[in-house]
C-alpha cells in the first residue's frame, strides 16, 4: 500500500512540474447531454446538458500537444414508456420466503433522470495558425467517466401490483397490507447504481490571441461512451415491491428491467473556454 501511495504522489509531482511549463485552461460546454440506452418499450427526450472544465496543455512540437484535466458535468432527460398503459412482470420473494411473478402495470408512466460526473480526459491536440492571432485547433482522446449520483424522479397517474404464486395458482390483486393493489397519483424518488466507464472526446474548433499569454477558445465536441454505466446484477421491478404496503413503492427505474442493458452517456454541443499561461 505504501508502494501504491508514493507511486501515485509521484505521478502527481510529475505531471504538476510539467503542468508549469503548460498552457493552462478553464471552460465550459453545453449543449445536447442524452443517456442512451437499448432497454425496449422505453423512451426518452433529450435535455441540455453541461460541463465546467479546468487543465492544461503540455507542448510536445509547435503543433503537438498533451492534455489532460478534471471536468465536472451533468446530464438530464425524461424517460417514459413508450406505450401510455404498460405492463411488466418481474419475479419477487414475499416476506414468508415464497417466489411469485409481480406484474406492474401503470398509466402515464414517467421519470426525470439527473446525471452529474467527474470526467478526466487525456488528449492530443493538433495546433495551426491560419491567420494572424488566430489558430485551427482539433483536439482527440479519452475520457474516464465516473458517475457521482444518477437520481430519478418518478410519476404516474395510476399504479397497480398484482402477485401471482405459480406453485397454487393464486393471483392476488387487492391486499394493500401485503403490497398487492391500486394506487392513484403515484409518485416517488430513487437512484440508479453506478460504474464509471471510458468515452471517447472530439473537438474542433479556434483560439483567438487576447494578448501575449491569453486566447479564447472556441469549438464544437462529441462525447461518447463505451460500456454501460449501470453497475447492477439483477433484473428488478421499475416499481419496487414493498411487502407491507401498496402506496409506498420506490422507484427502481425504468433501466433496471434489464441488467444487461447499455446505458451510456453521449454529449454535442459548444465549447468556451479562456487558455491562459
Amino acid at each position: 500500500m505504501k508502494f501504491d501511495i508514493k507511486y501515485i504522489v509521484g505521478f502527481a509531482l510529475i505531471l504538476f512540474s510539467q503542468g508549469i511549463k503548460a498552457q493552462f485552461y478553464v471552460g465550459v460546454q453545453s449543449g445536447i447531454g442524452n443517456i442512451q440506452s437499448d432497454v425496449k418499450g422505453v423512451g426518452s427526450s433529450t435535455e441540455i446538458g453541461g460541463a465546467l472544465k479546468a487543465g492544461y496543455i503540455y507542448s510536445l512540437t509547435d503543433h503537438i500537444g498533451l492534455g489532460s484535466g478534471i471536468e465536472f458535468a451533468q446530464y438530464k432527460q425524461k424517460v417514459f414508456l413508450e406505450q401510455p398503459s404498460a405492463t411488466l412482470t418481474n419475479f419477487e420473494v414475499d416476506q414468508t420466503g415464497s417466489a411469485f411473478a409481480y406484474t406492474i402495470t401503470t398509466s402515464n408512466y414517467k421519470e426525470c433522470q439527473t446525471l452529474q460526473a467527474i470526467q478526466i480526459p487525456l488528449f492530443v491536440q493538433y495546433k495551426k495558425n491560419i491567420n494572424k492571432g488566430v489558430d485551427f485547433n482539433f483536439r482527440a482522446g479519452v475520457k474516464y467517466f465516473l458517475p457521482i449520483n444518477y437520481k430519478i424522479e418518478s410519476s404516474a397517474t395510476t399504479a397497480k401490483g398484482i402477485g401471482y404464486y405459480p406453485d397454487v395458482s393464486l393471483y392476488i390483486d387487492n391486499l394493500p397490507e401485503y403490497g398487492f393493489g391500486f394506487q392513484s397519483n403515484y409518485a416517488a424518488s430513487g437512484e440508479y447504481n453506478t460504474k464509471g466507464i471510458f468515452m471517447s472526446t472530439f473537438e474542433l474548433g479556434f483560439t483567438f490571441q487576447m494578448g501575449e499569454k491569453n486566447a479564447l477558445y472556441a469549438a464544437m465536441f462529441l462525447d461518447s461512451g463505451y460500456g454501460s454505466i449501470l453497475n447492477q446484477k439483477k433484473n428488478e421491478s421499475y416499481l419496487s415491491y414493498n411487502p407491507t404496503s401498496s402506496t409506498d413503492r420506490s422507484a427502481n427505474g425504468l433501466y433496471s428491467i434489464d441488467k444487461d442493458a447499455t446505458v451510456k452517456p453521449v454529449a454535442f454541443g459548444l465549447t468556451l473556454g479562456w487558455n491562459f499561461k
